[in-house]
């Protein structure tokens, strides 16, 4: 697990970011702060491996803050102006993420954290598979067989190679869940693996025998990821 700290004097910012760390099954919320200074205390009695950090705070900024601190945690910043991403990642900052803050976003940055983490434990396998609930049954899912996963109200329809299962799951924990480099959102109801797509046809891409729909707000990152 991750342990987190949520530095920001707003306090709706701090309840979106708790919302969004409790959701992720790899964070644990060690705990909030309203500004600088009460972090910098917070820090002297508790370790923590990731700070969610706001950079424009009343009295100390983020940004000096951070430049403050000997053992220096992991660092996201959070921000609603986009001019101090630049500092931000002059200070060796995993990601920004600019406010108000969408969940996948979000998760892409814990991505990176993750990835990073990860670079120091060699000796950890890297799971290749995914448990899957469905007819109340635990499967065990490689991720190379899954074709593409369909949002089904309550549950999803994960497609399979041989089969289809109806999780009992939302596609915003599955996609928490998927390694990025691997899975891609295409649309607000369609999670595709990029290593099965055969072609892209306007707004439809072929996997297996199926066809995935493009959402329009998700065409660039898609042709990004797909190009």
């Amino acid at each position: 697990m991750i342990k987190c700290l949520i530095v920001d004097d707003e306090p709706l910012s701090r309840q979106v970011l708790k919302g969004f760390v409790s959701d992720h099954p790899d964070l644990e919320l060690a705990g909030e702060c309203k500004d600088a200074l009460e972090a910098m205390s917070f820090l002297q009695k508790h370790g923590v491996d990731l700070l969610f950090l706001d950079i424009n705070m009343p009295k100390l900024s983020g940004v000096n803050f951070y430049k403050s601190l000997q053992n220096k945690p992991e660092v996201i910043f959070t921000t609603a102006y986009s001019e101090f991403a630049v500092e931000g990642f002059e200070l060796n900052a995993i990601d920004y993420l600019m406010k108000p803050i969408a969940f996948e976003r979000f998760i892409k940055a814990i991505q990176k954290v993750k990835d990073k983490l990860g670079q120091n434990s060699s000796s950890s396998p890297v799971q290749d598979y995914i448990m899957l609930k469905a007819d109340k049954k635990m499967y065990r899912t490689p991720f190379e067989d899954i074709l593409f996963c369909e949002a089904l109200g309550d549950y999803v329809k994960v497609h399979l190679s041989d089969k289809v299962l109806i999780v009992t799951t939302t596609m915003k924990k599955l996609l928490t869940e998927l390694p990025e480099q691997i899975f891609l959102r295409t649309h607000k109801s369609y999670i595709i693996n990029k290593t099965k797509v055969e072609y892209i046809e306007g707004n439809q891409i072929k996997i297996g025998e199926g066809m995935v729909s493009i959402g329009q707000s998700y065409r660039d990152e898609v042709m990004r990821a797909l190009g």
